[in-house]
């Protein structure tokens, strides 16, 4: 007998099979994954640098509106990221 969890699993694989990626696929993913960790990295020291500038000079609406842009072009590279990884995966 089943339980409610492989049951679950069965119908989930019937209406979207697992899609096998080729080593080459992998490696461009992997790739994707280093160099969009690498602009957010960069990215994220620049901005870092200018916080802490704002920080000592007592700039605390600069300090706030810095640690906005941060986030958000955080999130646009993530789903940048995403996008072309799914792009690959088609």
């Amino acid at each position: 007998m089943k339980s409610a969890f492989e049951l679950a699993m069965e119908r989930l694989e019937k209406e979207s099979p697992t899609q096998a990626l080729t080593d080459d696929q992998k490696a461009k993913l992997a790739e994707l994954g280093k160099v969009y960790e690498a602009k957010i990295a960069d990215r994220e020291v620049f901005l870092n640098g200018e916080i802490a500038k704002a920080e000592a000079a007592g700039e605390l609406e600069a300090v706030e509106q810095l640690n906005k842009q941060l986030a958000s072009e955080r999130k646009v590279l993530e789903e940048e990221l995403e996008q072309k990884k799914n792009e690959l995966r088609a």
